[in-house]
């Protein structure tokens, strides 16, 4: 009778630890199922993350919209306009320059001076400046640094600070140290022992080497060449130093191949950063004595321009 009361007791207790044991199994099931999907989760994000940063490096264009657009993004224009300009006549400049403007800024002190008056407003020059700084993998602060110069350079020559810059891109992919085995100096590859006069104004031919120095030197002898020869490719030709070759070997078109893109930047249209710029190989400056010949060709014929008139581009 005793057995008889204690086997309906232990299958009773049966079915409890089993239900015990499949709720614990459903409740781990439950865990591992929400622990996979969170994995899924994290790597679908991760490669939505890969796919992006491949998307950026591949379309530069796509990061700067990205920039524009986010509300952490920084507004080049307002930056631009919030910040002083430079005193670029005295970068690299030498003690009697630097002496001299002391004295001047002495002299001015008493007088109030008009504000510079830039060619092209604040926001073309912080699009050309960003586009420039990706295309040729310069830093962004030197780089508006020297698209600064070439605007306050083209006021006073009357050329398109566009040009100025296209100009600067062949030459030397704005490097401001760049010499060529004839002796090209610098942003504008200016021949300095041909044009040494002109830069005695601006400490010698060591100021060669200055950028600002040689974009201003460069852009008058470019000046100079399109006035002689009437047109700006014809101006390309002389200043490269093809005048009595049949082709310039192709400096012309690149030139003004980078042009056009820097037109449609400072337009504030989308452009590619990746495209070839290298000078062709067998275009080289003319030697010293074939250079002063040209140096003295445009000299004899240059004629000076009325204080408005533009000689290229503007």
């Amino acid at each position: 009778m005793i057995h008889n009361l204690i086997l309906p007791a232990q299958t009773t207790g049966r079915p409890n630890s089993s239900q015990k044991e499949s709720g614990r199994v459903r409740a781990q099931k439950r865990k591992a199922d929400t622990l996979t999907k969170l994995i899924h989760v994290t790597a679908g994000i991760g490669l939505m993350a890969i796919f992006l940063l491949a998307a950026l490096f591949l379309n530069p264009e796509l990061a700067t919209k990205f920039h524009a657009i986010s509300p952490f993004g920084s507004n080049p224009t307002i930056e631009a306009e919030a910040s002083s300009n430079p005193d670029l006549s005295m970068l690299m400049a030498t003690p009697e320059l630097i002496a001299k403007n002391g004295e001047q800024e002495l002299t001015n002190d008493s007088t109030p001076t008009a504000p510079s008056k830039f060619i092209g407003d604040q926001r073309q020059q912080a699009l050309v400046t960003n586009w420039l700084s990706k295309r040729y993998r310069v830093a962004n602060d030197a780089i508006d640094m020297l698209v600064s110069a070439s605007y306050l350079t083209a006021k006073d020559t009357k050329l398109d600070p566009l040009l100025i810059l296209s100009v600067i891109a062949i030459e030397s992919r704005f490097n401001p140290f760049s010499e060529s085995p004839v002796g090209a100096q610098g942003l504008m590859q200016v021949m300095s022992r041909v044009h040494k006069d002109r830069f005695n104004e601006l400490g010698g031919v060591k100021a060669a080497l200055n950028p600002v120095a040689n974009i201003k030197v460069g852009a008058t002898i470019l000046r100079d060449c399109i006035k002689a020869a009437g047109s700006i490719e014809g101006g390309l030709k002389r200043y490269v130093g093809a005048t009595d070759n049949e082709s310039d070997g192709g400096y012309g078109n690149l030139v003004l191949a980078e042009y056009r893109r820097l037109k449609d930047v400072a337009a504030g249209k989308s452009v590619s950063v990746f495209s070839t710029t290298a000078k062709p190989a067998n275009t080289t400056r003319t030697v010293e004595n074939n250079a002063e010949k040209l140096n003295d060709e445009v000299t004899s014929n240059k004629t000076h321009a009325p204080e408005n008139e533009t000689v290229a581009g503007l």
